[in-house]
Parts: C-alpha cells; structure tokens; sequence
C-alpha cells in the first residue's frame, strides 16, 4: 500500500517537473526571442538614422520633393512676384518723398533701387537653387561628421546565446518575472523607435514645408524694412540643416554609450540601461531643432 502511494507520489513528481520543464522552456525561448527581436528591431532604426539625416531633400523623397518644387514655382511663385512688385513701388514712393520729390535728385538713387530690385528678383528667380545649396552645405558637414564618428551603434547581441543556460537555471518564477519585464521592454522600444522615426522624418517634412514657401520671404530682401523676414528664414534654413550635424553628435554619444553596456549575467539590468540610453537618444534627438534654432537666433 506503502510503495503504491510512493510511486503514484514520484510518477507525479515527475509530471510536474516535466510541466515545470515545459513552462521553463516557453518563458526562456519568449525571453530569447524577445530580447533578440527587441535589440535587432533598434539596432536598425539607430543605424538608419545617420543614413536618412545624410540625405539631401532631393534624394530622401524625389517624389515629394519634385511636387513641392512644382507648387512653388507654380504656385508661390507668382505671389512673391506680386509681393516684390509692391515693395519695389513702395520703396520708389519712399524714395521720391525722401528727396523732397526729386527736387534734391541725384542719379544714383535711382540706381541704388534698381539694384536691389535686381537683386530681389534675382533671389526669387533662383531660390530653389539657393535653398538646396544651404542644403548641399549642411549635408557635406553632416557626411564629413559621419566619417569622424566610427562608433558603432548596434548593441551586441551575441553574447545573449551564453545567457541561455543561466535562464533554464532559474526557477518558473523568476523566469516569469523576467519574461513580463522583456515585454515591457520591448513594447518601450518599439514606441521610442516610432519616436526617432517621427523626428527624422518630421526634419526633413519640416524642410519641404519650408522650402515650398521660399520665394515669399526672399522677396522681402527687396525692403530695408521687410528683409528681416527673409533673414529670419534663412536662419531657419540653416538651423534645419545644422540639425542633421547635431543629430549626428547625438549618435556618437550613443554610440559610446551603448558600448559601455555589458549584457551579463544580470540581463534585466542590462535591458534597462539600454532603455535608457535609447530615450536618452529620444530625447536629445527631440531638443536638436530647438538647439539648432537657439544657437543662430533663428525665430
């Protein structure tokens, strides 16, 4: 009777460690392949980025690029000539006024504005060439950062196989509070990815927009009065571009950063160091156009 009950015990001792093994080999494999995925998924977005900021407008979207150049020619266009017309009539009734009706003529008062509405007209006629050449500068500056930081940006993920048989070592439940952490994780990740993605792309977006308004603010360089709009903007412009170099040197502080983490022993707090670093990224990325903008006074 005795030996019976023993071995019904050890028979279910023995369903329960395999059901024990069972459930240890599910949490392990969802936390290899979530720390794989997770670590895989940002070691692209990250490594992308020095890719897109390294492009030109033209070349990152030619579709969307060609479409607002056409809306700006087409359209923009004849409204800055409008707006140039007017100031440059203004400019000769100010002018007239100033020297008591031409009573006080001199020659080269006229000549003065016909010069600045040459000038005027010459900026609105090639401001798409003046645009992508503030653009063409920029993106020398960001390619030439890119070959001084050599830092890689890829979090090693080869060690994780090693971390294997230190996680079938552990009990289900510590398994199973690592394997809730990693989701989490990975949720986190995939959201600051969508975020660095949303940054990037929402620079070059903003240059587009910018660029299809162009002539409007190039025409004000007609007027004494009126040019601090056109400044204004070209301070923006090269605060966009500028931007790219700044993302860049936030990279390379990644960089180094990622490189200090160790994926020992103690994964989970491994993963969340590189969480860290990685909103760090998010965040520093997000302050680039507002450092760009403060450094040159771009309103």
């Amino acid at each position: 009777m005795w030996q019976h009950q023993i071995e019904r015990r050890k028979r279910l001792d023995i369903i329960i460690q395999q059901i024990s093994d069972w459930i240890k080999e599910i949490l392990v494999s969802g936390i290899m392949d979530s720390l794989t995925g997770t670590f895989t998924a940002m070691n692209e977005q990250v490594g992308q980025i020095a890719t897109d900021v390294g492009q030109t407008p033209g070349n990152f979207l030619p579709a969307v690029f060609n479409m607002v150049k056409n809306l700006s020619e087409s359209v923009i266009m004849p409204v800055a000539g409008i707006l140039l017309t007017f100031i440059a009539c203004y400019e000769l009734i100010e002018l007239i006024i100033s020297h008591n009706n031409l009573a006080n003529f001199e020659t080269w008062f006229i000549w003065k504005w016909i010069f600045k509405t040459f000038i005027a007209v010459e900026l609105i006629t090639n401001t798409f060439n003046i645009t992508m050449a503030v653009f063409d500068v920029s993106q020398h500056i960001v390619r030439q950062a890119g070959g001084i930081i050599q830092g890689s940006t890829a979090v090693d993920t080869g060690s994780l196989s090693s971390m294997q048989s230190e996680l079938e070592a552990m009990e289900v439940g510590s398994l199973f509070g690592i394997f809730l952490q990693t989701l989490i994780i990975r949720f986190l990740m995939y959201v600051m990815a969508a975020l660095i993605f949303v940054i990037i792309n929402g620079r070059m977006v903003e240059i587009y927009l910018m660029v299809s308004l162009a002539p409007i603010p190039f025409a004000s360089f007609g007027s004494k009065e009126q040019s601090q709009m056109g400044q204004n903007y070209l301070k923006s412009l090269f605060a966009l571009g500028f931007q790219g170099f700044l993302i860049m040197v936030c990279v390379g502080i990644y960089a180094v950063m990622i490189q200090s983490v160790a994926l020992s022993s103690d994964i989970v707090a491994s993963m969340w160091k590189v969480m860290g670093f990685t909103i760090l990224l998010a965040f520093t990325l997000f302050k680039t156009g507002s450092v760009a903008k403060g450094i040159l006074h771009a309103n």
